[in-house]
């Protein structure tokens, strides 16, 4: 995938790195950065801004208060999910209005090996269907599983298949600075410990097992596949993150300045990204109810965050060739923020035998819950339907 708008660094057109671009409201799993630098930043003038969120239409002054406060830390945004639960589960979208009855669903939190207590969440199919295999999600940049995925994860449950996911550290309700990610390999390594252990139930340990990663998930799923090759019986990937275009890459000063920047203040949120809302969700309707999404991360990336990211793409650039599960791709042909042309160089190079590439005509970045109800659905039909004979064949 070309990270085609988010990662862009046109050297025709430079700002400083402490550029503030104001975003209108949150998107889930938003890829982080359009970065444009000069070669000598002025850090003598340097300004942050806090940014504000803007009013949510349709709620109380009460809740738009809550929703305004510091997301640094993980107690403030637990309590603002809570206040927002019952709202968002009344939002009119398909995912809310047409989710499966009978789901049985558990949230807990577990402290992982590097002291961090993590959000995790399970949907399971009601008890007279027979499970079929468990499903392992990675979430977007930003995201959280308790959001758009909630009604995701009810209807892959619905067909017979136990669905899992935590939060990241440092995203949604797991412990950590907001959107900081000081090693993306950290993120991998807790994906690993806690799906180790959901894997290793005893309803669980004889049946396949499939990893699922959305966006900026994409590349942690990809992560975790080369680091466990034989422990995953297949992977779906959703736009993922997983390249950056040749032309768009930045040069070697330019790099220079931004590995400095991030050792300096890593934690800095100055990571310019380009206003590109209206590229993730096609369906207006829907693009009006990302604000809903409270707790995602929708400030400028941090400055450690942003290097992960690049550093993580060229990594998984090199090593597609080592791609070896059984995979399914699906991407929208419009996608403008990971580019659907490197979805084909990843199904190309990926050594898997049993691979599948699908193009969702006209779909946006966001083809899980962004799209028209049908084409929601249908991808959601995929999904399964991809899953359901792989099950059939084991």
């Amino acid at each position: 995938m070309e990270l085609s708008v988010p990662f862009r660094f046109r050297s025709g057109n430079l700002l400083s790195p402490f550029t503030h671009v104001p975003i209108s409201h949150p998107f889930k799993h938003q890829l982080p950065f359009s970065t444009k630098v000069v070669n000598k930043p002025k850090i003598s003038t340097l300004t942050v801004r806090a940014q504000r969120r803007a009013p949510i239409e349709g709620v109380s002054d009460e809740l738009n208060a809550i929703a305004r406060r510091n997301l640094d830390f993980a107690y403030t945004r637990r309590r603002v999910r809570a206040a927002f639960t019952e709202v968002q589960q009344q939002l009119d979208h398909c995912l809310f209005k047409n989710a499966p009855a009978g789901i049985r669903t558990e949230e807990w939190y577990e402290r992982n090996s590097r002291g961090l207590e993590t959000f995790c969440k399970s949907w399971m199919p009601k008890p007279e269907i027979p499970l079929k295999a468990s499903v392992c999600f990675c979430h977007g940049y930003g995201d959280t599983c308790t959001f758009f995925f909630e009604g995701i994860a009810r209807r892959i449950a619905a067909s017979g298949y136990g669905v899992f996911a935590m939060d990241y550290p440092g995203f949604g309700l797991s412990e950590g600075l907001h959107g900081f990610i000081p090693n993306f390999d950290y993120l991998v390594d807790d994906v690993i410990e806690h799906y180790t252990k959901i894997k290793a139930r005893p309803e669980l340990r004889d049946l396949p097992r499939f990893i699922l990663g959305q966006s900026m998930g994409g590349a942690v799923s990809l992560k975790v596949h080369l680091r466990e090759p034989n422990n995953w019986d297949g992977m779906i990937l959703v736009a993922p993150m997983c390249k950056i275009a040749d032309d768009v890459l930045p040069s070697d000063a330019v790099m220079k300045v931004l590995t400095l920047l991030s050792k300096v203040m890593p934690k800095a949120k100055l990571f310019p990204k380009e206003d590109i809302d209206e590229l993730f969700f096609r369906e207006p309707s829907k693009r009006k109810l990302a604000v809903y999404n409270v707790i995602c991360y929708d400030d400028n990336p941090r400055l450690r965050t942003g290097m992960e990211l690049l550093r993580t793409t060229k990594e998984i650039e090199s090593q597609v060739h080592r791609v070896s599960a059984p995979l399914l791709i699906l991407h929208g042909a419009e996608d403008k923020v990971t580019d659907p042309l490197v979805s084909k160089f990843l199904y190309e190079k990926a050594s898997s035998k049993d691979k599948t590439l699908k193009l969702y005509e006209g779909g946006y970045h966001c083809i899980l819950e962004g799209e028209p109800d049908d084409r929601i659905f249908a991808v959601h039909d995929d999904i399964v339907s991809w899953l359901d004979f792989r099950c059939s064949t084991k």
